[in-house]
């Protein structure tokens, strides 16, 4: 499959050497989250970009970083936006926390900007002295083992690539190295599947299909997952693990049941409700807050949707949750209600075991 990858020879720093102005790095990307908020008016919806600019930078705030390394641009009736995707649903719909650091960073370290007037071809993919840092050495020869990196580590790195095309290597070093803490880099090094990591996937399609798009390529479901391996997905979000793998074909099915970015537009989601649960009345909550969808699984595969996609959760093969039992969900009160609930079905149907757990253990060995 050829999937169009954007020119990856050429690494070029732009205005990521420029003082960020983000405040200490303890602080997470918060800074990031309010610029967000203030530069789509809080509505989700594709914003102009010279708008956004203009918010942000009439606040006494820093735009260029946001829009040229952050965010994703593309081209609306010859007129440049920045696009409201995954990152935009989640700083609009919730308050700053290590979750959104963790899914910032991602987007970041996934290097894809779109392209804008004026732009030059190197920066649709802006930050791929990160994406190669992470994927190539962090990922590929140290195995998500973090504790060597530092400014000295990154300088090193891009220092002895000839990829990298800049005289500058120590303010790039120390600035990536400043979002590497405020993003919680060293946090990402787990096996199990968080909410953080579920976010992310849905920002890598949401972004990957833009960047198709611009170069009018198709890009139908069945190819979701090989797009994910393509742009490394699993390597820029801690380690490839078993059950990482197996929940992307969940999370790939319920990001298509529910429109793919479309999900952020409750005309589109009720046209396609129509068309997939045509027996069902359109889904329409008198509480807009996002919901959760979680698969019957795995209760680690948690995803937060827009309301309207509840019913498509559901033809998705996941459980609905309300806006509250999202907000307080709690895996081992989930499990244990869920395995309750399936005795007692059991139970109704008058369903037994036909063998004691003395011969079920014999069985289980051999005998």
């Amino acid at each position: 499959m050829a999937t169009n990858i954007p020119n990856t020879d050429i690494w070029r720093p732009g205005s990521f050497t420029k003082n960020f102005s983000w405040g200490s790095p303890s602080a997470g990307l918060s800074e990031l989250h309010s610029i967000i908020r203030l530069g789509f008016n809080d509505e989700m919806k594709d914003v102009p970009r010279h708008e956004f600019r203009t918010r942000v930078r009439s606040a006494g705030r820093p735009e260029y970083i946001p829009v040229n390394f952050f965010l994703f641009n593309k081209s609306i009736g010859g007129v440049d936006h920045l696009c409201a995707d995954e990152l935009v649903f989640q700083a609009l719909n919730w308050d700053h926390s290590p979750r959104f650091d963790k899914l910032a960073l991602f987007a970041f370290l996934l290097s894809l900007a779109g392209r804008w007037s004026r732009a030059r071809r190197e920066q649709r993919r802006p930050a791929l002295w990160a994406n190669a840092y992470v994927r190539e050495l962090i990922a590929g020869k140290r195995n998500w083992e973090t504790k060597g990196i530092s400014a000295d580590d990154i300088e090193r790195f891009v220092r002895a690539d000839p990829r990298y095309q800049a005289e500058t290597t120590r303010k790039l070093a120390t600035n990536l190295n400043y979002l590497f803490i405020g993003g919680r880099l060293k946090e990402m090094n787990t096996t199990r599947i968080e909410r953080w990591w579920v976010d992310c996937l849905f920002l890598a399609l949401d972004r990957i299909i833009e960047e198709r798009r611009i170069d009018r390529l198709a890009t139908p479901p069945s190819e979701y997952a090989d797009l994910l391996t393509d742009y490394g997905f699993l390597e820029l979000t801690g380690p490839s693990t078993l059950e990482k793998r197996l929940a992307i074909k969940h999370l790939v099915t319920l990001y298509d049941a529910c429109g793919g970015r479309g999900r952020f537009s409750e005309d589109a989601t009720k046209e396609r409700t129509l068309t997939l649960v045509p027996d069902v009345q359109f889904f329409v909550k008198n509480d807009p807050r996002p919901r959760g969808a979680v698969h019957s699984t795995n209760p680690r595969v948690l995803k937060s949707i827009p309301a309207a996609c509840a019913m498509l959760a559901k033809y998705a093969g996941f459980n609905d949750l309300s806006p509250d039992d999202l907000e307080e969900f709690d895996l081992a009160e989930f499990v244990k209600r869920n395995t309750q609930a399936a005795l007692d079905r059991l139970k109704q149907e008058n369903i037994e075991p036909s063998m004691t757990a003395e011969e079920l253990m014999k069985l289980m060995r051999g005998e």
